[in-house]
């Protein structure tokens, strides 16, 4: 299927590692032109030089989301490279590991800055040039902890099940100027740091440090999190989605949030 994204101009926040520089490297394989974003330049720039060698575009811009004089320069920056057609706002995370005993105000504060307030910023910085263009697209990246949340850091899925909110408002906010606003909410994910935490665990179960990833998934995974598919999701899967919804094909899907949990969440 042909995205018709060349000539696109893509900004993913967050995607010097992880799932943003999947979504990155998606994007760009679709023909966007990809703007790479991180606080650490070296790691921004290895993922640039990765969609670079595949024969794709990549800038990269830096910044921290929650200072208001850093977004101010890398939007400067931005500007300077071209209009942002798309949008994905996938930088955030949590402030640390906490339970309800242990919690803090300014733990809360910093995760909804990182997470909420960090994409607010993106949103309403590229909306009114996506708005009078007529065309524009905006992809905010929660998780499934906004609607399957844990007993553990409640900061962060209160933060992302916040964004679930703000993404339908501002949907319903520009739906009538030919932009539109979803969600993609992962469940679980193999990324570099959940394949770490599965072979530890799986090496205390006697299995060997270099095991097929199959069996380590197989032995782990229930422990973890009950997935009716058996089998956790990869980051290519979350670039698909993110692809689609980034192109001209699902003009019609706005204020929607997209499950990427193989079935986890007990609800249509």
């Amino acid at each position: 299927m042909n995205l018709h994204l060349d000539g696109k101009i893509a900004l993913v926040t967050g995607s010097s590692k992880g799932i943003g520089a999947g979504i990155a490297r998606g994007l760009a394989r679709e023909g966007a032109a990809v703007m790479v974003h991180g606080r650490d330049r070296g790691q921004a720039n290895a993922v640039a030089r990765q969609i670079g060698q595949e024969g794709r575009t990549a800038h990269v811009v830096t910044g921290d989301l929650t200072d208001e004089a850093e977004v101010d320069a890398l939007l400067a920056e931005v500007r300077v490279l071209g209009d942002i057609d798309i949008l994905v706002n996938n930088a955030g995370g949590s402030a640390g590991n906490s339970d309800w005993s242990t919690t803090e105000v300014g733990a809360w504060a910093s995760t909804y800055d990182a997470n909420v307030l960090a994409a607010m910023r993106m949103a309403k910085a590229v909306l009114p040039q996506m708005r009078q263009a007529g065309w524009g697209r905006i992809i905010n990246i929660s998780s499934l902890a906004a609607l399957m949340p844990p007993a553990g850091n409640p900061d962060y899925s209160a933060a992302k099940a916040a964004m679930l909110a703000m993404s339908a408002s501002m949907a319903k906010a520009v739906a009538a100027d030919g932009v539109t606003v979803s969600t993609v909410s992962p469940g679980t994910i193999r990324s570099e740091k959940l394949e770490r935490k599965f072979r530890e665990v799986a090496q205390q179960r006697g299995i060997a440090p270099d095991a097929p990833w199959e069996e380590v998934e197989a032995e782990v995974l229930p422990l973890f999190a009950s997935v009716p598919m058996g089998r956790v999701g990869t980051v290519e899967e979350i670039a698909d989605a993110v692809a689609f919804l980034a192109s001209p094909r699902a003009a019609y899907i706005t204020g929607s949030n997209l499950r990427l949990d193989g079935g986890m969440l007990p609800t249509i």
